[in-house]
């Protein structure tokens, strides 16, 4: 293809992509939804391609707006701690057992994944 679009995915990228969906079995069988699969991949590489464009760009105007731009639209993704921290404010907030003894035990468990590295 010679007029190929900027942002589509190199040939060699492709099969990965369609390897690394094989399966781990004896026969080594495609998923059902293998062609989903690849077009979610597909979606993230390009949607990746356009964001580094834009940060690029965005970068030559003023240095400091590339990198916020690309840690808004890929933002990290929280922690384990912090996802057990979330959730287990959600359980101290909603959990309809007894107050004090809820308290206590959200408030021990919560010490102690504060406690942890992220």
């Amino acid at each position: 293809m010679t007029n190929q679009h900027p942002i589509t995915p190199p040939p060699e990228l492709v099969q990965q992509w369609i390897e690394s969906t094989r399966s781990d079995d004896c026969i080594g069988a495609y998923p059902a939804d293998l062609e989903q699969q690849i077009c979610v991949l597909a979606a993230h590489y390009g949607a990746d391609q356009e964001l580094e464009a834009c940060c690029e760009w965005v970068g030559a105007v003023d240095g400091k707006y590339g990198p916020r731009l690309r840690l808004a639209r890929r933002p990290k993704p929280l922690s384990l701690k912090e996802q057990a921290l979330k959730e287990l404010a959600w359980v101290d907030k909603n959990l309809k057992a007894d107050f004090f003894r809820r308290c206590d035990a959200t408030h021990t468990i919560r010490r102690a994944l504060e406690q942890l590295d992220d």
